[in-house]
């Protein structure tokens, strides 16, 4: 979908981002059923979440978001951009995903979207996931400029 990495060649994606209430990893197929499991659960959340015109998720498939998974998959090493799954401290359960786009507005380097599932919107999980990917974006990652689509 991208055409350019948004990072540098030299630049060391981070693999991984422990806390101490979740794991953030790259989000692979391998993620398909936990994955599936999060949207699905999540459907009221998360339409118009990424997109204010998108009814994503209504009517995803399971093989859909095997497809979605490989894309996502295949942009993070092609470094287009970057999927992340948000793991229990288990690894036994996807609590959300955070994503890192190119920007469509102009001067931003990306644009990033993050969720939670449904059920722990009222812990204020989300809340506390998107201050640490704040902190994680501005410490760890190459970029000065920001936006959070739906959030800033």
């Amino acid at each position: 979908m991208y055409n350019r990495p948004i990072v540098p060649q030299d630049f060391i994606v981070p693999e991984i981002l422990e806390t101490p209430e979740f794991i953030i990893k790259p989000l692979t197929i391998n993620h398909l059923i936990k994955d599936f499991d999060a949207v699905m659960s999540s459907v009221e959340h998360l339409q118009g979440l990424m997109n204010s015109d998108d009814q994503w998720p209504i009517g995803l498939t399971i093989e859909e978001n095997l497809i979605d998974l490989g894309w996502h998959q295949r942009e993070f090493t092609l470094r287009h951009s970057f999927a992340y799954t948000v793991l229990s401290m288990d690894h036994e359960k996807c609590l959300g995903c955070c994503y890192i786009y190119p920007a469509a507005k102009k001067n931003y380097d990306v644009e990033v979207f993050y969720w939670i599932r449904m059920e722990y919107l009222y812990s204020g999980l989300e809340d506390r996931l998107g201050k640490v990917v704040r902190v994680w974006l501005k410490k760890d990652w190459p970029f000065s400029k920001i936006l959070f689509p739906g959030r800033d």
